[in-house]
C-alpha cells in the first residue's frame, strides 16, 4: 500500500499515511487532531537491473541516423 506524505498547517508537523491509492486525495487529520493538512509532493526513487543501459558514444544517430548532416 503506498504511503503519502502530509504537513499540517496548523502545527507544521508532517506525518506520513499509509492508504490505497483510491483514497490519496482524501482530507488527512494530523497525529494532533487539527484538520487543515496539505499533501505533499514526494520524489519516488526507482532503482534495480531492469533499465536499459545509456548509450555509449560511437556511432551516433542524431537528426539524420549517423549518415552526416553535411
Amino acid at each position: 500500500m503506498p504511503r503519502y506524505e502530509f504537513r499540517c498547517r496548523t502545527c507544521g508537523d508532517t506525518f506520513e499515511l499509509s492508504r490505497p491509492m483510491a483514497e490519496s486525495s482524501d482530507p488527512a487529520a494530523c497525529p494532533a487532531g487539527h484538520d487543515d493538512t496539505v499533501k505533499l509532493l514526494s520524489a519516488v526513487a526507482v532503482g534495480g537491473s531492469a533499465a536499459a543501459p545509456a548509450p555509449s558514444g560511437g556511432g551516433g544517430g542524431g537528426c539524420c541516423g549517423g549518415g552526416g548532416c553535411g
